[in-house]
């Protein structure tokens, strides 16, 4: 059983956030202080996660993402109208009546510290609960549902780019010149966040009208993903401001947009450094994996990203850990994270053994000869 209720366990944690961040003062800053070292504690104690486990229920698996959507919605809400100094009376009225709290009080004891802390959260849950299950579902281009509610998960990042771009852009073009989501070795994590975002929402916008041209459909139409993508995110944007006002929704660009960072520096760390001869396929070697257990748990096994991308199509938990012909990153995601957004000079000085390893024992001799 317990082989299905982990996967629970990112919607277990975002609910226990809700209760907790609603006690008050300091408790948002002791979540995300736990929460952090529950994971990167947990992905250096426990062992690795090689198996491959067989499933009789998949649909348990899938319903462990599907709820993330209304959790998510929750998260947003709440956060917003903690952070907004205006919040609309029947809100108000509906958290006091339905939580028998006081609302206002408990939202006016936050200090600066648990703010910061509920911004971090909220955008760390955006990027948990919406972008990595959101990867998983719109990988699933010939099932409606999943594309539905994946492209829903998506919304809260503002990233209708990334159910394009990255299907039919990045796990072409991964470790090469043109893929805006891969790493050069020394580039400066700040500015490839900067030229990923730009050069991404350029490449979605470039497939999808050669799509809608190819099946002679015009572009300014319901047919255009992109278009649909930025409706899905203004519907959110609105009811955000129809619970806290304009500063909500000020605050949730904020949320979007540093979770689209912590996904922009994922694929920093994904791919980092590594290279592929052109025309030749993507494989095993093209990608930092991670089997670390927490890791693997909390993001529907994107850990296990060398396999994700010997075939895409592959769902979370068909994904192969890959313990022997594949890179290894040297800590979990989370870890890797904080790293390289907090100290990118200790992420590279350690990337270098890692980088001197690759060269020497999984690059091809095209590629050393690119390097």
């Amino acid at each position: 059983m317990f082989k299905y209720l982990k996967h629970f366990l990112p919607a277990f944690t975002s609910v226990l956030f809700l209760i907790i961040a609603l006690k008050g003062e300091y408790y948002p800053t002791f979540f995300l202080i736990g929460f952090s070292l529950f994971i990167i504690i947990g992905d250096y104690i426990f062992p690795k996660d090689r198996h491959i486990q067989q499933f009789s229920y998949p649909g348990l698996l899938n319903l462990s993402i599907y709820i993330n959507l209304p959790i998510l919605f929750i998260v947003v809400f709440l956060a917003t109208s903690i952070l907004s100094p205006n919040i609309s009376l029947w809100y108000i009225n509906f958290m006091e009546s339905s939580l028998n709290i006081d609302f206002i009080q408990t939202k006016n004891s936050y200090a600066i510290t648990d703010k910061i802390s509920l911004i971090i959260q909220t955008a760390l849950f955006i990027g948990m609960l919406g972008t990595v299950p959101g990867h998983e579902l719109t990988h699933r281009v010939n099932n409606k549902f999943d594309m539905f509610v994946g492209n829903w998960l998506l919304a809260f990042s503002f990233d209708c780019t990334f159910a394009i771009e990255h299907v039919f852009g990045h796990h072409k073009n991964a470790c090469l010149p043109e893929d805006p989501a891969s790493a050069k070795r020394g580039e400066n994590i700040y500015l490839f966040i900067i030229k990923a975002v730009f050069n991404e929402h350029i490449d979605a916008w470039k497939i999808e009208l050669n799509r809608l041209k190819k099946e002679s459909r015009k572009p300014l139409s319901i047919h255009n993903n992109m278009l649909i993508g930025y409706l899905r995110s203004i519907i959110i944007a609105f009811i955000v401001f129809t619970i806290s006002g304009v500063m909500g929704i000020l605050y949730f660009l904020i949320f979007a947009l540093l979770a689209k960072s912590f996904l922009e520096a994922i694929n920093f760390v994904e791919h980092y450094g590594l290279i592929r001869e052109r025309e030749k396929r993507v494989k095993m070697r093209h990608s930092w994996n991670s089997n670390h257990f927490m890791s693997s748990i909390y993001l529907c096994n994107v850990t296990r990203h060398s396999d994700h991308h010997r075939l895409a199509r592959l769902k979370f938990w068909e994904l192969h850990p890959c313990p022997e012909n594949a890179p290894m990153a040297p800590y979990g995601y989370l870890s890797m994270l904080y790293l390289v957004l907090l100290t990118p000079f200790l992420y590279k000085r350690v990337m270098v053994g890692k980088l001197s390893d690759w060269d020497k024992n999984y690059a091809s001799i095209e590629e050393k000869q690119l390097v």
